[in-house]
């Protein structure tokens, strides 16, 4: 009887091994998608209510469709631009135009000399090194100026609000912001409007890039 009890606890304690050695499954959440480009970019409620869309809005492809129409040769440098981007890894692009006056539509981002106009782009890359590549590199011909570099209106790196991948521009009715976040290139232009108008652009785009 005692050499059944002990093989009995023998095979009880063997049991009981198997069981605290068996990992007990976890669920694991499911990874949040990235921001389509189309659904980063500014918003028809996030400018200022005398600034209408353009035809142009929407995949960068029927931006340049539309620019085409108008500009052949403008149309033929921002499509090489986005071929440069592509090239880079980008995925996805997204551009959205706004204007007092439709014939800024047909400027290079809607920027000119008196009308007021907002312009935003977003490019979505395959991984963060891309995106940090890209926007090394330029987005649209709008290239970081270099480190330490003093300038009038000229911000880069966390200065910006924006992050270390960033710079911003504001001089005469002129500004920019470009920066890099994630796996995104997110590119603003702004014409003739409050230096506010700029802040408020950038924070409405960057909140959606994750």
């Amino acid at each position: 009887m005692g050499r059944l009890i002990t093989i009995l606890v023998a095979i009880a304690l063997v049991a009981g091994c198997k069981t605290a050695a068996t990992p007990v499954p976890t669920p694991q959440p499911s990874p949040t998608p990235h921001t389509a480009a189309a659904a980063a970019v500014l918003q028809p409620g996030e400018v200022q209510a005398n600034l209408n869309p353009c035809p142009g809005s929407g995949p960068i492809a029927t931006y340049l469709t539309s620019l085409a129409a108008a500009d052949s040769a403008l149309a033929t440098r921002m499509t090489g631009q986005w071929q440069q981007l592509r090239a880079g890894g980008a995925l996805d692009g997204a551009i959205s135009l706004f204007a007092a006056d439709p014939t800024a539509c047909t400027a290079q981002l809607a920027a000119t000399s008196k009308i007021q106009a907002a312009t935003s782009f977003v490019a979505v890359f395959a991984d963060e090194g891309q995106a940090d590549r890209a926007w090394e590199a330029g987005v649209f011909g709008f290239v970081p100026p270099p480190p330490g570099e003093v300038s009038p209106g000229l911000l880069r790196g966390t200065a910006t609000g924006l992050g270390l991948s960033s710079w911003t521009y504001d001089h005469s009715g002129v500004h920019i912001a470009c920066w890099h976040k994630s796996v995104f290139v997110a590119l603003l232009v702004i014409s003739n409007l409050d230096a506010n108008a700029i802040k408020t652009a950038s924070a409405a785009v960057d909140a959606r890039l994750n």
